[in-house]
């Protein structure tokens, strides 16, 4: 499988197939694809993990396609401005994400979701509960809100984020939530109650706009119907 990413602010990865070649997305996912690729939409890993998909707030059904000839192309476009990046897992390696993340990949990639180990995390961490694992071997494209900026983290290193901003990171990160210290700082600090700390070794992933933060800042210049 061949790829290119093109755009900044509204990107679309665009890949060329050959025969028997299959990658994979959420139903809905693709934008535009020439012709000699078969589609085929059905619930990836059985009820059990479809259902857990959509606990995530993910699509119960996952849609394959598949290259009847070589040298066909599909795209997948972003639906927030923002990056796509590649992630390249050889066998056995994971990357955990936030909910959505996950634009398309190769049909050798495995999607799985997972529970926050802590209570605190999974309230107060942004992404509820549940997070996607994608586990290799092969290529996978995640669709990340606003820049992506990367840290390597050493073991013990800490990097404290303000809710959302985190994109994904290694399984090797542990997460956790942290209140803010200070009273002054809770009050007029304007990050809110919690911080979400990543602890190394490993690479993060943080997203410089996430769509959470964004849709705040809208919704008070929104018009607001009055009952007449």
């Amino acid at each position: 499988m061949r790829y290119r990413v093109i755009g900044e602010g509204l990107p679309v990865v665009i890949l060329n197939l050959d025969r028997g070649e299959t990658v994979i997305t959420e139903s809905g996912g693709m934008a535009w694809m020439s012709d000699g690729i078969d589609m085929s939409t059905n619930m990836e890993g059985g009820l059990f993990k479809g259902i857990a998909r959509a606990f995530g707030g993910e699509s119960v059904f996952l849609t394959r396609y598949t290259s009847i000839r070589d040298n066909s192309e599909i795209a997948f476009s972003s639906s927030f401005p923002g990056k796509i990046i590649p992630i390249n897992l050889s066998n056995g390696q994971s990357i955990i994400c936030q909910k959505h993340a996950f634009l398309c990949g190769e049909s050798s990639i495995k999607l799985d979701v997972v529970f926050t180990k802590k209570l605190g995390a999974g309230f107060f961490g942004g992404e509820g509960f549940i997070l996607q694992k994608i586990t290799g071997a092969g290529i996978c494209f995640l669709e990340i809100d606003g820049e992506a900026v990367e840290y390597n983290l050493a073991p013990g290193e800490i990097l404290k984020v303000d809710t959302g901003h985190v994109a994904a990171f290694e399984p090797t990160v542990s997460y956790d939530i942290v209140t803010v210290k200070g009273f002054k700082n809770i009050l007029f600090g304007g990050e809110g109650l919690f911080l979400t700390e990543l602890r190394g070794p490993g690479k993060v992933i943080l997203q410089s706009l996430p769509i959470s933060n964004l849709a705040r800042e809208i919704i008070p210049y929104l018009p607001v119907k009055r009952n007449e």
